[in-house]
Formats: C-alpha cells, sequence, structure tokens
C-alpha cells in the first residue's frame, strides 16, 4: 500500500531486488493452483445466514427489498428474459399469480418471440389451474409463432387432457394448415384413433400431398389394409405408383405393393407389379426388388417363374450396359441372344431396331465390322425363327442402302442377299443384286460368290462372262487364271483353257506367278503334251533361274518313259549345275548337288557317283566383321560358307587352307620338313586370324609371320598368284 506522509506526500514502496532470475526447478502451471485451490475447498463461501420472518411487517419489508432488486436488475438490462422469468417465478412462490402475469406480459412486450418465455407463462397458468388464461396464451403463442412445434404440442395435449377433445381436434385442424412436418400429422391420426374415429382420419390424403414420400405412401396403404379396408389400399398403392410416374419410381413401393398383394393371395398381381417395376427401375437400385422377387418365386412360382427372375435380372444389366455406351455391339448381342430366346417377336424386334440405330460414327471399315452382324443376325432372325420374308428382305436392303458404298462395302452382305432371295425362289432378284453390287464396288469376294451360284445353276456361259468381268477388274490375281482354266478344262475345251493360259503368262504383273507356271506345266502333263511341257519348262527357265524350276524340270524328264530318259535327267542336272554357278545363293546350288546326288545314287553308275560326289562342296566355318547402324565396330560373327571344287581349282591361293588342314590332320607325309614348319606356321596364323592364337605365344605376331612366310610357301609349294597378300585375302 502507498503510504502518506505528514506532508501529504505518497512515497512508492521499496521493491526487494531479484538477485537470481533463473527459472523456478518445479514450474506451477494456473491449471495446478486451481486444482489445489479446488482440492483444499478455498473459493467455498458458506452459506448465508436464514432469515426468520415472524410477522407481516417483516415479510412486507422482505418482498420490497427483493422486488426493489428484481426491478433493479430488470431497469438495468431489459432483454435479459431469465431476470423476468426469475421474478415471475418468485412473484408466483408467494402465490401473487396476478403480479407474476403482469411481469410475464411486460416481458412479452420487450421479447414476444422468446419460445421460453411462452412456454414458461403458460405452464405456470396450468399449474394454477386458470384453464381458460392457458388457452388465451396458447392462442396467442401459436397466432404469433406458428412454426414452433412445441406450442401446438402443449395446447393439443393440454385440451386432450382436459377432455376437451373438440377443442382438441380443432387445434390440431387450425395446425394441419400450415402444413406442418410429418410428426405433426401423425400425432393428429394418432389422436383420432385414440377416440375411435377412423372415418373422420382423412388426413392421411392430405399428408402424401404435403409431404410425398414413398414412406407415408406405404403409411396410408398399411393404415388402410390394417382396417380392413384392401380396396382402398389397392387404390392408395395405384394412386403412388401414378404419382411418382416412370422418372421417380423407387424399389421400396413396389416391394411394399407386391408384399400387400401377397398377403391377399393375388399372386398374378404380384408377378406383374415385379415385372413392372424391374423394367422401370435402374439395376443399381433395384437389388432388394430382385431378391424380394426371387424369394417369392421360390415360394410360389414354377421353374419357369424363376427363370423369368433370372431373365429379367441379366435383361436389366444388358440395358445398363447398352445406356453406358450404346456402341457397345457386343452388350447388344448379348442382350439380342436373350431376348430372342425368351421374349415374343415384337420385343426382340424392338431390341433389334434399338442397336441397329446406333450406327457407327466415323466411316472407316473397321468401326463397321462388328455393326454389321447386327443386321446380319436381324435378318436371320426374322427369315429362320419370325419366318416373315418380307420382312427380312427389307432387313437386307435397309443395311445395304445404310452402308456408305463409295468408301467401302461387305461382300457379306451381298451374299447373304441373294442366297436369300434364292431360298424364296427369286433368282431374278438375285442375280440383279449381285449385279448391283459388282457395278457398285466390284470384289474379289463377290465375283467368286456370283461364280459359284452360277456354277451351282450350271450357267456356264454366264460364269464365262463373270470370269472375264473378274480379269477385267483384277488382271493380276492368278488364282482366276487358273479357275478360269480349270472350268474349260472340265467343260473340255483344252484349247480356250490353253489360251487363257498363256493369256495369263503374258501379264505384265501377277501376284503369284509360280503357282501359275506351275498350273499350266500340270496342265500340258495332263494333257500328255510334253513337247509343249518342255517348251514352258525353257520359257521359264529364261525368266527364272530358281533351282526348284531346274529340279522340277528334271523330275518332269525322269517321269516320262522313254529310252533317253536318264540322259536327258541327267543333261537338266548338269546345265543347272553350270547355269547356277555365278548364283550367290550357295544354298540354291547345294539343293541341286543333292538332288542330282539322289538322282544318282538311284539311277547312276558309280562313275557318275563319284563324279557328282568330286562336286559337292566343303564346309567351312568363317568369322566376319560385324559394324553398327552408327559405323562402330560391333565384333565378329562366325558363319559356314561352302566351297565348291570348281570354284577352288580357279582360285589357287585357296590351296593354302587346304593344306593347313591337309597337316592338321597329321598326313605329313606329303610335305618335307621345310614344308611342314612352313605350312604349320600358316596354318596357326589362320587360325589366329581367324578365332584367336591355337599354337601358343609363339605366333602371337601372326600377321607379320604370316607375311614374312608367305615368300617361302611360294617357293616350297610353287603356288602362284598370291602377290604378297596376307592369310586374310588367301582364306
Amino acid at each position: 500500500k502507498m503510504a502518506s506522509t505528514a506532508a501529504g506526500k505518497q512515497r512508492i514502496p521499496k521493491v526487494a531486488k531479484v538477485k537470481n532470475k533463473a527459472p523456478a526447478e518445479v514450474q506451477i502451471t494456473a491449471e495446478q493452483l486451481l486444482r489445489e485451490a479446488k482440492e483444499r475447498e478455498l473459493e467455498l463461501l458458506p452459506p448465508p445466514p436464514k432469515q426468520k420472518i415472524t410477522d407481516e411487517e417483516e415479510l412486507n419489508d422482505y418482498k420490497l427489498k427483493k422486488r426493489k432488486g428484481f426491478e433493479d436488475n430488470i431497469r438495468k438490462n431489459r432483454t435479459v428474459i431469465s431476470n423476468w422469468i426469475k421474478y415471475a417465478q418468485w412473484e408466483e412462490s408467494l402465490k401473487e399469480v396476478q403480479r407474476a402475469r403482469s411481469i410475464y406480459e411486460r416481458a412479452l412486450d420487450v421479447d414476444h418471440r422468446n419460445i421460453a418465455l411462452w412456454l414458461k407463462y403458460a405452464e405456470m397458468e396450468m399449474k394454477n389451474r386458470q384453464v381458460n388464461h392457458a388457452r388465451n396464451i396458447w392462442d396467442r403463442a401459436i397466432t404469433i409463432l406458428p412454426r414452433v412445434n412445441q406450442f401446438w404440442y402443449k395446447y393439443s395435449y393440454m385440451e386432450e387432457m382436459l377432455g376437451n377433445i373438440a377443442g382438441c381436434r380443432q387445434v390440431f385442424e387450425r395446425w394441419t394448415e400450415w402444413e406442418p412436418e410429418e410428426q405433426a400429422w401423425h400425432s393428429y391420426i394418432n389422436f383420432e384413433l385414440r377416440y375411435k374415429e377412423i372415418d373422420k382420419v382423412l388426413n392421411y390424403s392430405v399428408l402424401v400431398i404435403v409431404h410425398p414420400d414413398v414412406k407415408n405412401w406405404i403409411k396410408y396403404a398399411r393404415f388402410e389394409e390394417k382396417h380392413g379396408y384392401i380396396a382402398h389400399g389397392r387404390k392408395v398403392f395405384e394412386r403412388a405408383v401414378e404419382f411418382f410416374g416412370e422418372e421417380h419410381v423407387d424399389e421400396n413401393l413396389f416391394v411394399a405393393f407386391a408384399r400387400f398383394e401377397e398377403k391377399q393371395k393375388e399372386f398374378e398381381r404380384v408377378r406383374v407389379i415385379y415385372k413392372y417395376a424391374l423394367d422401370r427401375i435402374p439395376k443399381q437400385q433395384a437389388q432388394e426388388l430382385f431378391k424380394f422377387y426371387t424369394v417369392f418365386e421360390k415360394k410360389f412360382g414354377d421353374r419357369r417363374g424363376i427363370e423369368d427372375v433370372i431373365v429379367s435380372k441379366r435383361r436389366f444389366q444388358y440395358e445398363e450396359e447398352v445406356k453406358a455406351n450404346p456402341h457397345n455391339y457386343d452388350a447388344w448381342f448379348d442382350y439380342l441372344r436373350l431376348v430372342e430366346s425368351d421374349a415374343d417377336p415384337d420385343t426382340a424386334r424392338e431390341v433389334y431396331e434399338r442397336a441397329i440405330a446406333n450406327i457407327p460414327p466415323i466411316q472407316e471399315k473397321r468401326h463397321w465390322r462388328r455393326y454389321i452382324y447386327l443386321w446380319i443376325n436381324y435378318a436371320l432372325y426374322e427369315e429362320l425363327e419370325v419366318k416373315d420374308p418380307e420382312r427380312t428382305r427389307q432387313v437386307y436392303q435397309a443395311c445395304l442402302d445404310l452402308i456408305p458404298h463409295k468408301k467401302f462395302t461387305f461382300a457379306k452382305m451381298w451374299l447373304l442377299y441373294a442366297q436369300f432371295e434364292i431360298r424364296q425362289k427369286n433368282l431374278q432378284a438375285a442375280r440383279r443384286g449381285l449385279g448391283t453390287a459388282i457395278g457398285k464396288c466390284p470384289k474379289n469376294k463377290l465375283f467368286k460368290g456370283y461364280i459359284e451360284l452360277e456354277l451351282q445353276l450350271r450357267e456356264f456361259d454366264r460364269c464365262r462372262k463373270l470370269y472375264e468381268k473378274y480379269l477385267e477388274f483384277a488382271p493380276e490375281n492368278c488364282t482366276t487364271w487358273i479357275k478360269f482354266s480349270e472350268l474349260e478344262t472340265i467343260l473340255g475345251d483344252t484349247e480356250r483353257a490353253r489360251a487363257i493360259f498363256e493369256l495369263a503368262i503374258g501379264q505384265p504383273r501377277l501376284d503369284m506367278p509360280e503357282v501359275l507356271w506351275k498350273s499350266y506345266i500340270d496342265f500340258e502333263i495332263e494333257q500328255e503334251e510334253y513337247d509343249n511341257t518342255r517348251g514352258l519348262y525353257q520359257r521359264l527357265l529364261q525368266r527364272t533361274q530358281h533351282v526348284k524350276v531346274w529340279i522340277s524340270y528334271a523330275q518332269f524328264e525322269l517321269s516320262i518313259d522313254s529310252t533317253d530318259q536318264l540322259q536327258k535327267c541327267r543333261a537338266i542336272f548338269e546345265e543347272a549345275n553350270k547355269g547356277l554357278r555365278s548364283c550367290e545363293e550357295k544354298e540354291e546350288r547345294l539343293m541341286l548337288l543333292e538332288s542330282w546326288k539322289e538322282f544318282e545314287l538311284e539311277f547312276g553308275s558309280e562313275t557318275t557317283r563319284e563324279r557328282v560326289k568330286k562336286l559337292l562342296p566343303e564346309k567351312v566355318k568363317k568369322r566376319r566383321k560385324l559394324t553398327a547402324e552408327d559405323g562402330s565396330d560391333a565384333g565378329w560373327e562366325e558363319y559356314y560358307d561352302y566351297i565348291f571344287p570348281e570354284d577352288a581349282a580357279n582360285q589357287p591361293n585357296l590351296k593354302l587352307l587346304a593344306m593347313a588342314k591337309m597337316w592338321k590332320r597329321q598326313d605329313s607325309k606329303h610335305f618335307t620338313n621345310n614344308q611342314c614348319d612352313t605350312v604349320k606356321t600358316l596354318y596357326c596364323c589362320t587360325l589366329e586370324l581367324l578365332q584367336g592364337p591355337p599354337c601358343g605365344p609363339t605366333f602371337s605376331k601372326s600377321e607379320h609371320t604370316c607375311n614374312s612366310l608367305i615368300p617361302s610357301y611360294r617357293q616350297e609349294t610353287k603356288v602362284e598368284g598370291t602377290n604378297g597378300r596376307d592369310c586374310t585375302d588367301l582364306i
């Protein structure tokens, strides 16, 4: 505290200096202080002493004092309603009802929207049995605040407790005019049911309009069913279905409707309800519906009914798939397969029409391949299942009109249409259709199909004309030339067939010329025109020197019965061997020699066999350097090469490797001692260059050694023509 001096001056007391300002070892928080105060009861105050009032004067003083305190509090803050309520409750405790009423009225003037104030006021009047006053308060409350449900509940409860049934009904009627929440309607309905006034329960019909939820419709129908009004209950369900329509259907409504009919033993009605619902509710929202439908069919249906449930479920799934992606033609195929096996023709036709309406958005054939099968299946269904040929014809024609033939076409569709017309014994329409197809969009498959049709009808003149048109369209197609010639051969006109083959081999461009020539040769062989066959082989060999042509030529000569057939065959092999010397493909030459060898083994003498054996090549393993795409070194690669004796004779330098290999076989008697050393060195050099040093460290510098030994090798072996080249050139 501040101290005063004699002169009236104030002075500040001395404050002790804090020497140690470090934090205390044990820290105490405010929470700990409060907890300790609570435990020691430091904040508890002793109760005030009780005041005993002994006479009326003391009582009046007490009342005056309390009223003055309440009035002061109200005057300080009029908006604090709790002060008003405490004041009124205190007056009520003194049985001063009139004063309490006055306080409540004053408080209502301050805040007439305070719900607690109205409730306390009305409860005070009811506790003091002031019924009319209470009615007056409730009337005022529901007039001022009609959306406060608590006022209506308490008002109606009070009237019912007083036995004023008419007054309670009037309260409920006034309440329903405001269209309150669902519970208010149920309270009104329960009130009427408590007094057995079933005929007056008309509130459900209004409730389902004010609150049109599925559960309210179901409660309405169950109410009618519970009290025996079955027809009314059915009408309620029917009204509900009509009210919600197809856009806002709910599975719970149909489940309740079906179970209602099931209780009435109306099983056909139940089945119709389930099917109607399943056709209109999306699959993901109808799980419970499927479950109840399946249970119903198991209880009251037959095998067919259970299958219908499964079909309906699958149909629902397909509907969802095609709605999600209308161009998913595989889903349409599955859906149509299901519909065809189960539904009536009109339903199947309707699904087909929906499917074919989804035309591919892009005019590219790959997008139309699956789509076109929808039309094919549709036409086959109409023809085979429904047996309606006129509608089948319309399907084919509509499909053919739809296809953009200038960009692409489907030969299958034209051929199926023609086959259908033939089945209907309308040959002219079939020919007209195929003729139109060839004129609009000629294709190989169309020509083949049309020709096959005319062949079956034995219309050979028409076949000739079609083959002519076909060859004008595709002159490079060897198969067509061959088939045309075969037709003429079957008809016995060999000259015409030969002329066709001549025209064919004279074409500048052919897709399979080898097949065409073979067919022509086989044709001449069948006609036993061997001179013509030889001429064909000669003409073919002028165009190509392929080894298979030579072998075929030789086999042909061998197959002809004559005295000089072996000489002719051997001559062909000789000529072929000479012709293939310049061929780069050594395997072909080897193939010829192998074939010649087999011929000599079977028909030749010992001399001819030895001669062919000498012509066979030697198989040699070699290495070659590889180069990558970027030009860098990619290492070495081993490969096999063939060295023909005839070629080796023209290349004397190849004797080096032969002599080295002879030494390797230790056939040293062919060489002198000096030659052995030289050849050994050359052999090791050669192998080192090819596949690394085989003879040890002596020959590590093989290139230098080989170059130095080549003159010696030339002198000893008397090989000419090396011209100082190294071993790699000799190899």
